[in-house]
């Protein structure tokens, strides 16, 4: 008999899982406790409990060709970066390609989660879940978590000195959803994440004035990077992840700083980050420094005292009046259905190996998928984790004993730096590439470039200097797509298709021909004398 797999959410990491069940003949039952699949990427005009919230203008950070299922690229003819609705759009013609709808339960919370009485033996777990008004209780042979991080919002009022007495309106970002409220007021934004960056532009188009509050300052990109290109396209090959993990941590952070320079002068703009040593999550936006420039976006350091109408800014006598404080502040998270034996947060992470399965149990039948802030897409990073999980589940692939797990977990949490490359210090972040790599050693699915450098050249070429995109994750091993290869060296294709609206005469001269080609086979030289 098959074995059952309790998966608790249908967002993009909840979808991936119950069709990794589903290939590998297992049986996923997923409890969803809205209405609708899509977690984060479901757009709703009120915040429901329980469920990440988004804000109407939202558009994906990762562009189409990364962030995609590896098996199932977007549509030609979406956007690069897709706004929420197409992403939702995206994620049910998934659901309908692999018909996993059956397998989703709506409008059902999940209780709690505990261990049966025979846990040591069996492995299995006791789920109660709730659908309209009704209780009932079930055993499962497996549970994967995909409930994700956002979802408890972090609003840390005692930090603000004088925030009761504020006569003004103040509110987490999680409850933002439309520009509308700022209209000819007076807005503070506390936190330069992405979220905060984006509420404060898009308040600066309506509101009288628009403060942004840094305490550490951040990176900003466009997601229009070299030559017009997708950031993550450009940032995220092989090629450069293995150059900039060849380097000494202070050579990388400087080169860093220098390319993030190269757009504006961050220290101008007043948002360079204190630490530039440890990698935080770089602010992705298009309008952030033309904002600035034009004074429509003011940048100010800690709050130091909040007053009934104004604030009172760290380093500045002057009380600037407010009307409204979003506190763009982050978010903590925590499985409320689980019990804190089975798996416990501590400052911001859990003791999970490989960022999904628990060191301690005796039977490794519980998963957390997307529980990981990764450089790259989460969609292709959850569905990677899901691949492996499921075999582990299923007993195809095993784990190393809880005390190796342990002491790998261990040494990940003393966040002591390599001294070379990117420094991932904070908690649940990975250099995506090496990451990837290793889920797709295990279940053997790792494409050997060596040896296709002999057979099919042109596209370990493509593989090693072109976009990491989850194409590449498909090519060999269980679950191999035979659409791979050719998605791989149509990416760019399908990347300037929605841009080249407008149709030109080539006016490539013979000489620039010529050139190109010179120049390619001086790389394929340079690529056999470094292999040689």
């Amino acid at each position: 008999m098959a074995k059952r797999v309790a998966i608790v959410g249908a967002g993009v990491s909840g979808l991936a899982c119950i069709k990794c069940c589903l290939e590998e003949g297992l049986e996923p039952i997923c409890f969803e406790r809205s209405d609708d699949l899509g977690g984060l990427w479901r757009f709703t005009e009120h915040v429901e409990e329980g469920r990440a919230s988004l804000y109407k203008s939202v558009v994906s950070n990762s562009c189409k060709e990364m962030s995609c299922y590896s098996d199932f690229p977007f549509p030609d003819d979406y956007p690069n970066y897709v706004p929420n609705s197409l992403f939702l759009e995206y994620l049910k013609k998934y659901a309908n390609q692999f018909n996993l709808h059956k397998c989703i339960q709506f409008k059902t919370k999940v209780c709690s989660i505990t261990k049966r009485p025979d846990f040591s033996v069996s492995g299995q777990w006791d789920v109660i879940t709730l659908h309209e008004g009704k209780q009932e209780s079930a055993v499962f042979d497996a549970v994967m978590v995909c409930t994700g991080f956002l979802t408890n919002p972090s609003l840390p009022l005692d930090s603000f000195p004088g925030i009761k007495a504020f006569k003004g309106q103040y509110f987490h970002s999680r409850e933002y959803k439309h520009p509308d409220i700022f209209k000819d007021k007076c807005v503070l934004v506390i936190g330069m994440g992405n979220s905060g960056t984006d509420i404060a532009v898009e308040a600066s188009h309506l509101a009288k004035k628009v403060f942004l509050s840094t305490t550490a300052g951040a990176w900003v990109i466009s997601r229009v990077y070299d030559s017009g290109y997708p950031w993550d396209m450009v940032f995220m090959t092989r090629f450069q992840n293995m150059f900039r993990n060849a380097l000494p941590t202070p050579i990388v952070s400087w080169l860093l700083a220098r390319k993030m320079n190269s757009w504006f002068n961050h220290t101008n703009y007043g948002v360079v980050p204190e630490d530039r040593v440890q990698l935080r999550e770089p602010v992705l936006n298009d309008e952030l420094p033309g904002r600035i420039i034009t004074g429509k976006v003011l940048i100010k350091p800690n709050v130091k005292e909040v007053k009934e109408h104004s604030v009172i800014f760290k380093n500045s006598p002057k009380e600037e009046p407010i009307d409204i404080i979003v506190f763009a502040t982050g978010y903590t998270f925590a499985f409320p259905f689980l019990d804190e034996s089975v798996v416990k947060v501590e400052d911001g992470q859990a003791s999970l190996y490989k960022y999904i399965f628990p060191t301690h149990l005796q039977k490794s039948t519980l998963a957390f998928i997307g529980l990981i802030k990764p450089l790259g897409s989460m969609i292709p990073t959850g569905e990677m984790q899901a691949r492996w999980a499921v075999r582990v589940l299923k007993g195809v692939n095993t784990l190393p004993p809880s005390s190796v797990m342990a002491k790998e977990v261990n040494e990940r949490k003393e966040n002591k730096p390599s001294g070379f490359g990117l420094c991932y210090c904070k908690a649940l972040q990975s250099d995506y590439i090496p990451y990837m790599d290793e889920l797709l050693t295990y279940i053997d699915a790792k494409p050997n470039l060596f040896s296709m450098l002999l057979t099919d050249p042109r596209l370990a070429l493509t593989i090693f200097f072109g976009p990491c995109s989850p194409y590449q994750f498909r090519l060999t091993g269980p679950g191999k797509w035979e659409g791979a290869r050719n998605a791989i060296l149509t990416q760019w294709d399908r990347t300037f298709k929605v841009t080249k609206t407008r149709v030109l005469l080539d006016s490539s001269s013979v000489f620039e021909n010529l050139l190109k080609l010179f120049s390619f086979l001086a790389l394929l030289m340079a690529i056999f004398l470094i292999f040689l």
